[in-house]
């Protein structure tokens, strides 16, 4: 019995269908769904569909992705912001997926017992320079390439701002996690990087206002996290902080993962798992 890591599966593309298609069955494990499964509720319903068939749990937190309000196929209107998130979290429980809106689940197996703790927290700008205003922050992106389609298709309706929903969101989750037990280890589920120093994206170095918030940098030490896992950046990597280790599992769009050895090769064991010592010796798998 394993819990096991994958996000962005993004199953617009034919090929990261296909490879859904083709993954095998792992009927005594757990799956964290980090994100970003695709912009259409026919996406959503297809990965929880095929996922429960083959997982024993299943676990999601949106991504950005999943909240765009793209208009369906269909030629209705999108559903925006945070009816289009109660929407979504319905579509999953409906298949029985769990969700940031359901109780924390507790894994007992190997690595265990832990809370397994969705999260869906959004950002709010705060991951820029100091010298850079939050009105001046998408024109500093800009300048060297960097914009995030959030701009045009992430409405954050009825809050006034993605920054307001991503507060509140902040406020309901972290009266949540206090609410554990006392010492009790979790696992923190978010498809965004709760630190802003694991973002590590050359290709697009300013990206990182779209990628979280400095108000949830000390969490996994607050609420007892064995391990982070988070999606996202579409660079996989593991990382350690204070002893907790930090998951960045995406797979992402055809071009960014090796199509030739299949989904299941991108599936990442969050626990038991190593410990730092042990993840030092091995030989690496990931960029750290």
């Amino acid at each position: 019995m394993k819990l096991r890591a994958i996000s962005d599966l993004h199953l617009a593309s034919p090929a990261n269908r296909d490879a859904l298609f083709a993954l095998p069955d792992y009927p005594d494990d757990w799956l964290i769904l980090a994100g970003d499964v695709g912009e259409r509720f026919e996406h959503m319903r297809l990965a929880f569909t095929e996922l429960t068939r083959r997982f024993a749990r299943v676990f999601w937190v949106p991504g950005n992705h999943d909240l765009w309000a793209i208009p369906e196929e269909t030629g209705l209107p999108a559903l925006v912001g945070e009816e289009r998130y109660r929407r979504l979290v319905e579509t999953a429980r409906a298949h029985g997926v769990v969700t940031p809106e359901d109780p924390y689940e507790i894994w007992t197996g190997d690595g265990g017992p832990c809370a397994i703790a969705p999260l869906f927290l959004l950002y709010d700008y705060s991951f820029r320079p100091a010298h850079v205003s939050r009105d001046g922050v998408v024109g500093w992106a800009r300048e060297m390439g960097s914009v995030c389609a959030d701009e045009m298709f992430l409405n954050p309706a009825p809050f006034a701002s993605r920054e307001a929903w991503c507060s509140e969101r902040l406020r309901h989750t972290e009266a949540r996690l206090a609410a554990l037990p006392a010492h009790m280890p979790t696992v923190l589920i978010n498809h965004f990087p709760l630190r802003e120093d694991l973002i590590h994206i050359p290709r697009a170095p300013r990206f990182t206002p779209w990628c979280g918030t400095r108000a949830t940098a000390d969490w996994h030490r607050r609420f007892n996290a064995l391990a982070v896992v988070s999606g996202h950046l579409h660079v996989r990597r593991t990382d350690w902080r204070d002893g907790t280790r930090f998951e960045e599992v995406s797979l992402g769009y055809p071009r960014q993962w090796d199509q030739s050895r299949g989904m299941a090769a991108y599936i990442r064991e969050v626990l038991p798992g190593p410990d730092q010592a042990e993840d030092e010796l091995a030989a690496p798998r990931f960029r750290k």
